[in-house]
């Protein structure tokens, strides 16, 4: 399993620096599942290639606790997989990190550098690989190898050897080579657990977020479904709220517009008479903040499952703490858990419920999100029920605390009048359903209308 990087900036045996590894001599290091060298086939002023060559123990993983892997006979010691990736991470630590006690502003430095894999499966081919390092300014180069040579009539296998160029930070080429690598193998030989999230989250730090795949990698880096929709949700928090203003702004900014009103009171009060009176035993409050709602709904007991999810894990962690869920009885608290996602990916745990109420929680959202949300709710989820709130924008004007033109909060995206709202709601019907009605919620304005407007849909 080989790897090369070159660099052509003189002197570019500089490499060795910002590796930490020394062009003049060969380095070892013991890895779990083998050994990692470090050699210079070429080290030169004008051009300098550092080699990591992994020497992996076949025998080993079968009888170890490495993987799965049934049968000695198998493409793993040989084909860059997420083998590659941990030993970038333990033999190039510092380099992934972008340190160099040496060379520091070079490390800091974008650089024309050239990595070759010697040989990676690729499953999905060429195209794939484009798909990936092509958005982060990488010219592919791809050769695809024959399943068999003295056969070529057997077509061609998943395997390629791939050819990278950038001008590029060594770190930030390093940290594409550690996510990317096991996703187009897509095969890991270890359990993949939680911090693998986190792990994602760490390497992917500047670049996953705004890569037009990111759906994609984060699949197939993760594996589990759960894990996925955990990452996704975490990498899109610019889609969602911003995690510390969801709620507590919300309190701060909205609430000191709205206090004589006691708007926020009201809202929850009609959501939850709404949910009352429609016999919902199994209910979500999607984007529930720090539990206010949820306080509403765990003190009746006709509601016998309860979900709150929000894309914000520090609201989840405070509405843990209003609810008292560790020192919760156990059969109360079998009723109720708290889910972290976005509102803007599929997610089956949404799935068969009665009821769903979203209180202002839309106008976080872009404009050019909510017809994914749409889909989300009310074709994949599509409870029974759909309770939504949101500002009357027309109503704005008889708050003498609120600049014209300004929203009543620094993240909405949008604030609708009550035909915007109407309209809206009405093709949701005719696309997925349901039927709604209107309700006003708060002091009701003969001109401008009440404060707050709610849809009620029912299929």
């Amino acid at each position: 399993m080989l790897l090369t990087i070159t660099s052509t900036t003189a002197p570019a045996t500089d490499l060795g620096y910002l590796l930490h590894k020394n062009p003049a001599r060969i380095q070892s290091f013991d890895l779990s599942f083998g050994k990692a060298h470090v050699f210079y086939p070429e080290a030169k002023s004008e051009q300098c290639t550092a080699a990591l060559l992994l020497d992996i123990d076949p025998v080993h993983l079968v009888r170890g606790q490495h993987g799965l892997l049934d049968q000695y006979v198998n493409d793993r010691p040989y084909v860059a997989s997420s083998f590659m990736s941990v030993a970038l991470a333990q033999v190039f630590g510092s380099a992934l990190a972008g340190q160099s006690k040496e060379r520091q502003a070079l490390a800091e430095t974008a650089l024309p550098l050239t990595v070759c894999l010697a040989v990676v499966q690729c499953r999905g081919g060429e195209s794939i690989l484009r798909r990936l390092f092509e958005p982060l300014g990488y010219t592919v180069n791809a050769k695809q190898h024959l399943l068999d040579e003295k056969y070529p009539e057997w077509g061609q296998s998943d395997y390629f050897t791939v050819t990278l160029t950038a001008t590029i930070r060594l770190s930030e080429l390093l940290a594409h080579l550690y996510v990317l690598i096991p996703v187009l193998d897509t095969e890991k030989h270890y359990w993949v657990g939680d911090d693998e999230v986190e792990k994602l989250l760490r390497r992917g730090e500047g670049w996953l977020a705004g890569h037009p795949d990111r759906e994609f990698i984060a699949r197939r880096y993760l594996k589990h479904r759960r894990l996925f929709h955990a990452a996704l949700a975490r990498l899109t928090e610019e889609d969602q709220p911003d995690p510390d203003l969801t709620d507590e702004l919300h309190a701060q900014e909205e609430a000191q517009i709205e206090q004589d009103l006691s708007l926020h009171e009201q809202r929850l009060g009609a959501v939850l008479a709404v949910l009352k009176n429609s016999g919902a035993h199994r209910v979500l409050d999607l984007g529930c903040g720090e539990g206010r709602l949820l306080e509403l709904l765990l003190a009746e007991k006709s509601f016998t499952q309860i979900t709150g999810m929000d894309v914000s894990y520090r609201a989840l962690e405070i509405a843990g703490e209003r609810l008292y869920l560790e020192r919760m009885p156990p059969k109360q608290r079998e009723r109720i858990q708290l889910i972290h996602g976005a509102l803007t990916y599929r997610d089956t745990r949404l799935s068969g419920y009665d009821a769903a109420a979203v209180v202002e929680v839309i106008e976080h959202l872009d404009p050019s999100r909510l017809s994914v949300f749409e889909r989300v709710l009310f074709e994949f989820a599509k409870p029974g029920l759909v309770v939504i709130t949101t500002p009357n924008v027309e109503y704005n004007v008889k708050f003498e605390t609120l600049p014209a033109g300004k929203f009543r909060h620094k993240d909405h995206r949008f604030e609708w009048s009550r035909g915007e709202f109407q309209m809206w709601a009405n093709q949701i019907t005719d696309r997925f359903g349901y039927t709604v009605r209107f309700l006003s919620i708060g002091q009701e304005d003969p001109i401008v209308g009440s404060p707050t407007q709610m849809g009620i849909f029912t299929r």
